[in-house]
């Protein structure tokens, strides 16, 4: 099993060297901005909830998911086509579904 794990640690790291972006800050960027995404689409609702301006949370939640491929992008070299494709499908299929959500009205609760 431990082979195993050393190959998969050497292959993330070749693949990192190859597209010049750094396996580790990738990581850690993409798990801090998934907090953060979440913390922020957090105050949204209590904005929502509020009947307060929704547009700065949105605005940061918006940045937070983001932060990792923006670091792909630019910092990357050598990426293959597929992946700023999928990455730009992951965004317009990102905004939408926060907009669906965020606009739908909420289902009453039989009590």
């Amino acid at each position: 099993m431990t082979d195993y794990i050393t190959l998969f640690i050497d292959w993330v790291i070749n693949l990192g060297e190859k597209h010049e972006v750094d396996p580790l800050l990738l990581g850690s960027l993409y798990l801090i901005s998934k907090l953060c995404f979440f913390s922020f689409l957090g105050w949204v609702l209590k904005n929502l909830r509020a009947k307060k301006a929704i547009l700065i949370p949105i605005l940061f939640a918006a940045v937070s998911f983001s932060l990792p491929y923006l670091y792909l992008v630019i910092a990357g070299r050598n990426i293959s086509i597929w992946v700023y494709i999928f990455i730009c499908l992951m965004f317009i299929y990102g905004g939408f579904s926060i907009w669906k959500k965020i606009t739908s009205k909420p289902v009453p609760l039989n009590t």
